[in-house]
């Protein structure tokens, strides 16, 4: 049985080691539509693709076993191969990303949205039980070529989960370590989130 988490909003930022909101930064949005995707490799198990993102940050969509996994912007290929952050239960991400970005209009982080396809009292998966995940990643660089999850905030337990969400990426996820640091669940967590799971290619890190 899951554990309910709550937590404030200061003591989560206290936790993570976060400050004080960072200076406004702008939103803008995409859609990911799969069907205009670079297929990258199939099987019978899922695929990988490169979508079309924001400007020249694209996307990286893969799936595998009715999971599914999302890396942002010119990302290593190391982790196209063998990155693979996603949930225990079945899932979909949502078809629009939302990019957080700085002041010179470069996009640092991405928010989307995972359902999460719990089983219900049929034993399938019902929309009664479905959750609600923001997931936010850190996107790309050109110099470091590193993208992964930052942090996650249940969006149905939270009724400003956009703004958490968007407090994560600014004070986060510039500075998150990947290949050393795992996201973090930010907020209230109710018992319709699964747990995340992670798979890294060995030897590649943060550095």
């Amino acid at each position: 049985m899951l554990v309910f988490r709550y937590v404030t909003t200061a003591l989560a930022f206290a936790t993570l080691g976060m400050s004080a909101p960072a200076l406004a930064n702008e939103s803008v949005y995409t859609d990911l539509n799969l069907d205009r995707c670079q297929t990258i490799a199939a099987d019978d198990m899922g695929a990988s693709m490169k979508c079309k993102g924001y400007k020249n940050y694209p996307i990286y969509f893969s799936e595998g076993d009715l999971r599914q996994s999302v890396l942002y912007g010119p990302v290593r290929a190391e982790l196209i191969e063998g990155a693979f952050e996603s949930f225990g239960a079945f899932n979909h991400v949502n078809t629009k990303v939302e990019w957080r970005l700085d002041d010179s209009g470069k996009p640092f982080a991405a928010i989307l949205r995972w359902f999460i396809e719990n089983v219900g009292d049929t034993g399938m998966p019902t929309k009664e039980a479905e959750g609600q995940v923001l997931v936010i990643a850190r996107v790309a660089q050109p110099d470091d070529g590193l993208s992964c999850v930052v942090g996650y905030v249940d969006a149905l337990s939270n009724a400003n989960a956009n703004e958490l969400a968007r407090q994560v990426a600014d004070n986060e996820a510039r500075d998150f370590a990947c290949g050393y640091q795992e996201g973090m669940w930010v907020g209230k967590r109710g018992e319709k989130t699964s747990e995340q799971t992670h798979v890294w290619p060995e030897g590649l890190t943060g550095e």
